[in-house]
């Protein structure tokens, strides 16, 4: 029995030691196998894991799903808890593992090269654009949603309220932080579920 386990941590340090793991931090959304969804941030990540922190870590060999800005969906185990969070082992094909360490060596390459990040989520255009803006005072007007992902939204109005102005779009909140021709762009104050992205904001 002692053998069988020296072999097992043999063979998990020798896995971590192939994945080399890049500094990242990336905002995202985990499901945990009872569907119930919360936001968290990765620490650090290889193709074959990550670290992220949290404030429901699971149980260990609990499945999770995994929705990252910039990878995407993941889907995996939890391995352990560091502090403030979980380590999840990823269950991933050797092509999608090879998109991964792709996608890593690019952010590593951005930081270390001061690149401008530009979007950080897959933006995509809901099937429900119409939304009201409301805010603090009770004041609302109507928008149309351009584009939406993880992390913000595109929006088309006539206001323009200061940047910084926090603002309910819909049931989500959000803070002004850009202007465009014909709208503003809004950062939500947490990652949403890449599900409501064809479900609009008004609920």
């Amino acid at each position: 029995m002692i053998e069988h386990a020296q072999s097992g941590s043999a063979i998990r340090l020798a896995d971590q030691r192939r994945h080399q793991r890049v500094r990242a931090e990336l905002l995202g959304r985990y499901m945990l196998s009872d569907r119930r969804e919360f936001p968290c941030q990765t620490v650090d990540m290889s193709p074959g894991g990550v670290r992220v922190t949290c404030a429901v870590t699971g149980t260990v060999g609990e499945r999770v799903v995994l929705y990252l800005e910039q990878i995407g969906r993941l889907e995996g185990m939890i391995v352990r808890h560091p502090p403030s969070g979980f380590a999840m082992q990823l269950n991933a094909t050797p092509r999608k593992r090879d998109k991964i360490a792709s996608q890593l060596m690019w952010l590593a390459n951005r930081e270390n090269l001061g690149l401008p990040e530009g979007r950080t989520h897959e933006r995509l255009v809901p099937t429900n654009p119409g939304v009201q803006l409301r805010f603090d005072g009770g004041r609302t007007i109507p928008a149309r949603v351009i584009d939406i992902s993880m992390s913000g939204v595109a929006l088309a109005t006539t206001s323009s309220p200061p940047i910084g102005t926090v603002v309910m779009v819909g049931s989500t909140p959000g803070r002004v932080v850009r202007y465009f021709e014909g709208g503003i762009g809004a950062q939500f104050m947490l990652p949403i579920s890449p599900d409501r992205f064809h479900e609009g904001l008004t609920l």
